[in-house]
């Protein structure tokens, strides 16, 4: 254990010196940022190089690879897609529960044009800063500080304070994703199980509790060069598990008339926090735009970013349609706990998603802790000790995951809080907020009038979403002493 400390303490320094997200403090002086950055243009923030000499880029809650250093049209448009497919995909049909079919097919592609909107927003924004200031390789973070640093006067003393609100709600998100991953594998794994074990009296809880050693040991790893093929692995998995879920779907399709083409009011508020939450891709945009041969591609109508956001909004339908069509009101919070229990093929898909889903906890993991422990290694004085602190502090991560996943247990209305609560805030609250700030007072009244529309539509997302999922959370503990229908294979 020493040798492990003493080698990855020289990681730990290099991290330390140079975080992911967070970075020196910068100063409000926009000239000293535009020296502070052009200091170390050659090696951008984000640009990450792991203690192996490999380099790549973290955004958001994925990894990519970063060896060739630039992407074709082609492979940006697959990291794209990668980016933004997870468990969000898995719980449309649920969602769609809360709005009716038709009125969640309708608005669907309503919310996908107002997040992507908001990522061209972000993209136009960095751009902008760019040649304002010299700046190269801006995360989501460093865009909002240096808008706030370089706009309107009385605006510029907040810039530190939005750089720390943006990686603050990063690092709920990914946390929130963290506890979302940790039900939907205990419970995927919990009906594979109990139909090979029947008998067995193990609830989700327990199979939380077994997924705990499993869980910390991956969540130890660092290097990024480690990580990438876990990452390959698990989109392999992800991919076989969603082809063979639509082998399902489309089997004896029922009729449309036998679902709600409308729910209620009450229900429409978890609907948007569950489709915000897939929606949640906009942090690998910029990563993504900068790592291309051809950047100026991303943007455009037919640009890499409207084709991969189109396919995936495609894929979002079509799972989410056809799973509340097929199951009804009767499917839950991932459609692979829906799939026929005593097939096979079936129980392999749950075993592949469960397996995806384990393998990329790991990266999503990664962010929280590299926006964190940079403030708390300054308390370590010795190599070893900084060592075994920063894996001490991981798997203080993975406990807090485990607690608030334990506390509910429920994949669907967690799902929809994190959406409401952080997913929101940062596809569709801030963008317009950084937007304004970077481009005032040359903006339009139309471009005005858009940014409050957008931001007033997060808002609401924000406000009621919370209150709905909050709501439902307190409903769903009241019932719990209540007998659950029996799961039978």
């Amino acid at each position: 254990m020493s040798i492990i400390c003493q080698t990855g303490a020289m990681s730990t320094t290099t991290q330390e010196n140079r975080p992911l997200l967070i970075g020196p403090e910068p100063t409000n002086d926009p000239e000293s940022a535009r020296s502070h950055d052009s200091q170390r243009s050659d090696h951008p923030k984000g640009d990450e190089t792991s203690e192996d000499g490999n380099r790549g880029l973290t955004a958001s809650f994925h990894h990519i690879d970063d060896s060739h250093q630039q992407t074709t049209n082609c492979e940006t448009l697959i990291h794209l897609i990668k980016g933004n497919i997870g468990t969000g995909i898995l719980a449309m049909p649920d969602g769609l529960k809360n709005s009716g079919l038709y009125t969640g097919t309708v608005l669907l592609p309503i919310i996908a044009v107002i997040c992507i909107h908001c990522m061209h927003m972000l993209v136009n924004c960095a751009h902008e800063l760019k040649e304002r200031l010299g700046v190269a390789g801006m995360d989501y973070a460093e865009v909002g500080y240096h808008a706030f640093s370089t706009g309107p006067a009385p605006l510029r003393p907040f810039a530190n304070t939005a750089r720390r609100v943006l990686n603050a709600f990063l690092t709920l998100t990914q946390l929130g994703f963290c506890c979302v991953y940790v039900v939907f594998i205990a419970a995927n794994v919990k009906q594979v199980v109990d139909c090979q074990f029947p008998g067995n009296d193990i609830d989700i809880h327990g199979y939380m509790a077994i997924l705990i050693l499993p869980l910390l040991g991956i969540s130890m790893i660092r290097s990024l060069k480690v990580l990438a093929p876990f990452s390959l692995l698990s989109n392999v998995f992800l991919g076989l598990g969603l082809a063979i879920t639509f082998h399902y779907l489309l089997m004896d399709i029922p009729s449309s008339y036998d679902r709600a083409e409308f729910k209620s009011w009450k229900q429409l508020p978890l609907f948007l926090g569950t489709s915000i939450y897939a929606f949640e891709g906009i942090g690998v945009v910029l990563p993504l735009e900068r790592k291309m041969i051809n950047p100026h591609d991303f943007r455009g109508l037919n640009g890499v970013l409207n084709t991969g956001m189109i396919l995936v909004t495609c894929g979002y339908i079509a799972v989410g349609f056809f799973g509340y069509l097929k199951y009804g009101d009767a499917v839950h919070g991932s459609i692979t706990l829906n799939l026929p229990p005593s097939d096979n093929l079936a129980q392999l898909v749950k075993v592949l998603m469960a397996l995806a889903i384990y393998l990329t906890y790991s990266l999503m993991l990664y962010v929280p802790a590299e926006i964190m422990w940079p403030h708390l290694a300054p308390r370590f004085h010795s190599a070893k000790a900084k060592c075994l602190g920063e894996y001490a502090f991981r798997a203080f991560l993975v406990l807090v995951t485990f607690i608030l996943a334990a506390a509910i247990p429920n994949i669907g209305l967690f799902i929809s809080l994190v959406g409401a609560v952080s997913s929101s805030t940062l596809a569709i609250i801030f963008p317009p907020i950084i937007e304004l700030v970077t481009f005032w007072p040359r903006l339009s009244k139309w471009t005005i009038a858009k940014c409050v529309g957008v931001f007033s539509f997060g808002f609401i997302c924000f406000v009621f979403g919370s209150y709905a999922s909050i709501e439902a959370i307190i409903d769903y503990f009241k019932h719990s002493d209540e007998p659950q229908p029996r799961f039978v294979c």
